[in-house]
């Protein structure tokens, strides 16, 4: 058998044909790391998760040398700015980062691009022009929460705001849709809000805090992680059980199908994917291959609602969150959708 001069293939190269042009042959030497500023809910743990099975398998493929996780003791936009500082010593060519903040970062965001660093952030996004953002529209999730209330309750009434994370974008930013969402819908009313920090404890503390001091509440308006606490404050207070709002966890989930069976509750469940995490290291990855990409991308809402609650709740661990890991292919299409 005769091999013609030039066609023979290192695996590397093959493997980057395989996967479309340049998709890994400029980056099997590339550090790749995840700043992240806060890990105390079940989302925050299956973001990690999903981050660690993902870059795990694309560091054994040969994609990157490392792709390390990094989480801050405290959420402080303080000490990640210092844990990015670090990051730039330690030599790492792309920062992917949940930020604490969308602008106390932005210095620390402007030095490590002047290390010549790439920097993508995702979920907790930041505002400093140098870097990369990957995330929902949270803005329009908080008004579609709206929306569905008032297909539900066309007369409106009373709500109750659970908010997540006090000064983080994410939390500013449902906040403002519900706002919006109930501008357009005035027969709605917040007569109540707390801060539930994503977590079902806190919530449920939250909201059996505030319970005594609030009329008839009709619906529970929230941003994930809390759905569940709520249920639970309002059963234990003896009211009445408003429409609340679910953020895929999996006690919200099985909360939901176990109501729906008794007495037919009804509502919807709607989040960011935990997985977002992985498409954007897949987007940090195309950026170190030297890829054209806009600066800002969106990654749809991952939803649950009555007709796909059971399967849901199938594919969702105990304890864990409705997730989608990204693949390649996913960063790409999202890369193409945002040209």
């Amino acid at each position: 058998m005769t091999i013609r001069k030039g066609l023979m293939l290192t695996a590397a190269a093959a493997m980057a044909l395989s996967l479309g042009s340049g998709a890994f042959a400029d980056t099997a030497d590339k550090k790749i790391a995840l700043s992240n500023n806060y890990a105390g809910n079940s989302w925050r743990q299956a973001m990690l998760e999903s981050w660690k099975r993902v870059t795990d398998q694309a560091v054994a493929d040969g994609v990157v040398a490392s792709a390390d996780a990094f989480t801050t003791a405290e959420n402080q936009a303080t000490e990640q700015a210092a844990q990015i500082q670090n990051m730039i010593l330690q030599g790492y060519d792309a920062i992917v980062i949940n930020a604490a903040s969308p602008t106390a970062l932005n210095g620390a965001v402007k030095e490590a691009c002047d290390a010549g660093i790439t920097v993508v952030s995702f979920d907790g996004i930041v505002t400093e022009p140098c870097a990369w953002r990957v995330a929902v529209d949270f803005k329009k999730m908080g008004q579609d929460e709206i929306a569905y209330l008032a297909s539900r309750l066309p007369e409106g009434g009373n709500l109750l705001e659970i908010r997540g994370l006090a000064g983080v974008s994410v939390d500013d930013e449902i906040h403002a849709g519900i706002e919006e969402g109930i501008k357009a819908n005035p027969a709605f009313k917040v007569v109540g809000s707390v801060n539930g920090d994503w977590a079902q404890d806190v919530s449920q503390k939250a909201v059996a805090g505030i319970l005594p001091s609030l009329p008839e509440i009709v619906g529970v308006v929230t941003q994930g992680g809390d759905g569940y606490g709520a249920a639970q404050a309002f059963a234990a207070a003896g009211r009445p059980m408003p429409i609340i709002i679910m953020g895929n966890r999996q006690d919200e989930l099985k909360w939901w199908g176990e109501q729906r069976d008794a007495n037919g509750y009804e509502t919807v469940s709607t989040s960011i994917a935990p997985g977002v995490g992985t498409l954007a290291f897949w987007i940090a990855q195309q950026i170190l291959d030297g890829q054209e990409i806009p600066k800002d991308l969106t990654v749809p809402f991952l939803s649950v609602t009555a007709d796909t609650l059971d399967q849901a709740l199938k594919d969702t661990p105990e304890g864990g969150v409705t997730n989608v890991d990204y693949t390649l292919d996913d960063a790409k299409k999202v890369i193409a959708e945002a040209k």
